[in-house]
């Protein structure tokens, strides 16, 4: 019986080598290296001679004292508040609206989904030729062209209008699930009470949505507020800094400047806010099990 025991579990720990290879391969070597290089001063030398100065807190004093930090903090509160807060009001209707069953429903739940599964550096690329100040489709059919990808004053509020349109499936989908598994039998009970429309929504289906909401909400904090690629293909943080944020101020200081350390050492700080929210996301998931 013990060499039994003994075999499951040596079978077990096999199965498990693979995944654990991976893990350590393509996530837990690159975040370790990450923070290593956020204390040294890694350039493009290193790459030839291999040396890189121990700096200790020198690049976190430097990327928290550059004239673009406040700027970027800014922004990408701004544009990670604003993304959450369309996508969930909007993903939210879309799974009250669809809890109903019409007429090609099906259909178009799923067409719903192709925003999401399009890459983000296409759907950026497809944005950035609609919003085009000289042959933008959308300033075709406006007597104005308001510069939306080049005023300092609306860049950001396109980034975040485009962010939106790419998160309201993921919102949706999670969202439409938690209302299935919403009893009928409750809204019939509470119909006979008079709590029908905006009565059976606030004290029927948010109270039981929350656990899904908390995890929607979360889940998309840590997404949007690292989101790179869609920013760096519709302005690439311009104009004038009116887009940069974190994530794209760490890419610039590692590709543009080619400062390494500095960037490593901005990318540790969003490492660190993305776990304070991923430590809130196993907190809600905790609470919903």
């Amino acid at each position: 019986m013990a060499d039994l025991r003994r075999r499951h579990r040596a079978l077990e720990i096999l199965f498990l080598v693979p995944a654990v290879a991976y893990l350590v391969l393509f996530f837990g070597y690159p975040v370790v290296k990450n923070v290593v290089m956020g204390f040294q001063k890694y350039t493009t030398s290193t790459f030839y001679t291999g040396e890189a100065p121990w700096v200790g807190l020198a690049n976190y004093s430097a990327v928290i004292g550059s004239a673009v930090f406040d700027k970027a903090v800014l922004n990408t509160a701004l544009f990670t508040a604003g993304s959450i807060a369309g996508q969930f009001v909007l993903g939210l209707a879309i799974a009250v609206y669809f809890r109903r069953r019409f007429p090609l429903s099906g259909l178009l739940r799923s067409l719903l989904l192709l925003p999401w599964l399009i890459p983000l550096i296409v759907a950026s690329a497809v944005w950035r030729w609609i919003l085009d100040q000289d042959n933008g489709v959308l300033n075709r059919v406006l007597p104005t062209d308001p510069g939306w990808l080049t005023s300092t004053s609306l860049a950001l509020i396109a980034c975040i209008i485009v962010n939106i349109w790419i998160g309201i499936p993921f919102n949706a989908t999670i969202l439409y699930g938690g209302l299935q598994d919403i009893p009928t039998d409750l809204y019939e009970a509470a119909a006979l009470d008079g709590a029908t429309g905006w009565r059976a929504f606030r004290y029927v289906t948010w109270p039981l949505l929350r656990p899904v909401v908390n995890v929607v909400l979360v889940l998309g904090l840590v997404y949007t507020i690292k989101v790179l690629d869609l920013i760096l293909g519709l302005t690439r943080g311009g104009p004038a800094n009116a887009t940069q944020t974190l994530a794209t101020q760490s890419y610039h200081l590692s590709f543009v400047e080619f400062d390494f350390g500095q960037g490593a050492a901005l990318g540790n700080i969003l490492i660190a806010v993305s776990l304070v929210f991923a430590f809130l996301y196993l907190r809600a998931a905790r609470r919903e099990a």
